[in-house]
């Protein structure tokens, strides 16, 4: 079932009365990325996955975005559907995000999930970077940025057997409104730093890392997870950033050891 709140697109999959999972996708990506979990997770867990301002089908406006704008429609959702306690799983900027919201309000949550994610913020050669795609897709369009961007975060093995999926991954994220993209590039850009709050974290967690990862590898991964007490760490073979798409056997068997130990 789709709903729309403060004009986000918000999926909602299983019973309403069970234990609630907020799926948050990564750049530049729509929630459709979770469909795999999703369909493992509905039976026995209520299943929320949005998209998030700009990006998928909920709509960019003027484009101007912080991370802290994204975790205030990530508490919003949680208000209006009443959510008690919901596990949180982000993947990338997703990950960003659910790093601010636990950070900020970490007694709404009863679980945490960190997907090929990072809790430093962009360093002066991350953020020039995020400049320069900015300006690429001005002057070249939105196409040729989200075509390189796509195809840096599989690894090679999705992208030699998947060939399909891979391609339609990429016309998808084509497809979305550049203003969107340019927006979330500024709230990556402008992130603060979480890594000091991660030995603060008390709710568990659990961090998975695509074996291949080339944005946020598993050198970085690791020592993340080590900061936080008693959290669980997973390599998830055969993958590279994109995790749960490229290797949603691995990820789907994690996640539910995870939520087993709940």
């Amino acid at each position: 079932m789709k709903k729309i709140i403060d004009g986000l697109s918000v999926n909602l999959e299983g019973n309403n009365n069970n234990k609630p999972i907020i799926f948050v996708h990564g750049f530049p990506y729509d929630s459709t990325m979770w469909q795999s979990q999703i369909d493992l997770l509905k039976e026995k867990y209520f299943c929320v996955a949005y998209d998030i301002r700009g990006l998928g089908e909920s709509p960019a406006g003027q484009g101007q975005f912080t991370m802290e704008s994204f975790v205030d429609d990530l508490e919003t959702i949680i208000n209006e559907l009443n959510l008690e306690k919901p596990i949180l799983c982000g993947l990338s900027m997703g990950g960003y995000i659910a790093l601010r919201a636990v950070e900020k309000f970490e007694d709404k949550f009863s679980a945490i999930i960190f997907c090929d994610t990072r809790a430093d913020a962009d360093g002066n050669e991350g953020k020039l970077k995020r400049a320069a795609a900015i300006k690429r897709i001005d002057s070249e369009g939105l196409a040729p940025f989200t075509k390189d961007f796509v195809t840096n975060c599989f690894g090679e093995n999705f992208k030699q057997n998947n060939k399909n999926e891979f391609e339609n991954r990429i016309t998808k994220s084509t497809a979305f409104n550049p203003v969107g993209v340019k927006g979330s590039l500024l709230a990556m850009m402008g992130r603060n730093d979480t890594t000091e709050y991660l030995s603060k974290i008390k709710i568990p967690a659990l961090i998975l890392c695509g074996e291949f990862d080339a944005l946020t590898p598993p050198s970085v991964m690791k020592p993340m997870a080590e900061k936080i007490k008693d959290s669980d760490f997973v390599l998830i073979k055969n993958s590279g950033h994109m995790s749960p798409i490229e290797n949603p056997k691995e990820v789907n068997e994690a996640i539910i050891k995870f939520l087993g130990k709940l």
